[in-house]
């Protein structure tokens, strides 16, 4: 008999038969998907945004520094028009990190798990994002499986992430997330802000 730990496993991993929007990306919940930066201003005419706006993402979750990579926060509206979305529905949130490092504190992260809450109990899509999808973004969506419940502790997040990163591209590159040995730590001794009771999903 499958324990309560394999049956919430084998719920992530039912992510699987959700095609993945880009290659470099993974369903970490049926309203969260992981990926690598959306934007590059070289390949206009058919950009990673269209394919993530075509999944149904609303909200975008950016935690790279503002220099880090050209914005695409102003394209959001263009391209969302383009495929006859209406502008008025998307939303952007910006959750600076440095790359390879960690949050600030804690409550920074409580920040982020409050967007991510927020969103889920609206029904919309988020696309959480760093520049390559791999430290930050793991680290990201590592703390809101525990956050949400879905996963007991950060150790089981960590497994999940583990399974569902394996059919991501640049996994034979780079084959794990988060990326450096801290965030990992950052998962594992991440708590929920709420008591479960108080958790509303």
């Amino acid at each position: 008999m499958a324990t309560e730990r394999d049956q919430r496993l084998l719920a992530a991993l039912g992510n699987f038969m959700r095609p993945r929007p880009i290659p470099n990306s993974y369903w970490a919940t049926p309203h969260l998907l992981a990926c690598e930066y959306p934007w590059t201003p070289k390949n206009p005419s058919n950009p990673k945004l269209d394919a993530l706006l075509k999944a149904g993402c609303r909200t975008f979750v950016n935690l790279t520094e503002s220099k880090e990579l050209v914005s695409y926060a102003s394209q959001l509206s263009v391209r969302a028009s383009l495929l006859n979305i209406d502008p008025k529905e998307i939303e952007y949130h910006r959750f600076p990190i440095r790359d390879r490092s960690l949050p600030e504190s804690v409550e920074y992260m409580y920040r982020v798990m409050d967007v991510l809450r927020d969103n889920e109990q609206r029904g919309r899509i988020a696309a959480v994002h760093c520049r390559g999808g791999i430290g930050r973004t793991g680290m990201v969506i590592g703390c809101w499986l525990v956050e949400s419940g879905r996963a007991k502790d950060g150790e089981e997040a960590l497994e999940i992430i583990a399974r569902e990163w394996r059919g991501v591209a640049k996994c034979v590159i780079y084959p794990h997330s988060p990326e450096t040995g801290p965030q990992f730590e950052f998962v594992l001794n991440f708590h929920p802000e709420k008591p479960r009771e108080q958790l509303a999903f």
